[in-house]
């Protein structure tokens, strides 16, 4: 089994015609299946922000709030 996935703009007409189409496909071939991923809460920019955060090599370890001031 192979995974493969797609982004598709469901706003635009022809991303609106190749969903119909997908659907439609599906219905009748039981070998294919549709997965929705759930839409993540959190903005996009602020996801990449705390990913490159994480592989920051500049890390300050604190012990208590005066330390975090104090290092600001």
């Amino acid at each position: 089994m192979k995974t493969i996935t797609l982004k598709i703009n469901d706003k635009s007409i022809a991303g609106k015609t190749f969903l119909a189409f997908l659907k439609t496909f599906v219905a009748k071939e039981k070998a294919v299946e549709i997965v929705e991923e759930p839409k993540s809460p959190y903005n996009p920019k602020f996801v990449e922000m705390v990913n490159n955060a994480e592989k920051s090599k500049k890390r300050y370890e604190v012990k208590n709030v005066d330390d975090l001031w104090a290092s600001l």
